[in-house]
């Protein structure tokens, strides 16, 4: 068995310890992605369904509008 150095040692510890803090923080961020991934995907439904109201609202409007008689006061001439 060859023969390693305390400090040897010491820097596969270090290494190691680094190794684990690397390995939390890549499931930390896949987590986090993951948690990301699903409010998009919430926040753009939600954003369908406004569209969609919206577009419905306009066209109801829209259809009311239609339905007011033009005033005289649009059809007269300028004097």
């Amino acid at each position: 068995m060859p023969h390693y150095s305390g400090n040897m040692i010491a820097e596969f510890h270090q290494l190691s310890d680094k190794i684990t803090q690397l390995a939390e923080l890549a499931k930390s961020l896949r987590r986090e992605n993951a948690d990301l991934r699903a409010n998009l995907a919430s926040t753009a439904a939600e954003n369908a369904d406004l569209s969609r109201r919206i577009e419905e609202a306009y066209q109801r409007v829209s259809a009311l509008l239609e339905k007011i008689p033009a005033s005289d006061e649009a059809n007269e001439e300028p004097a």
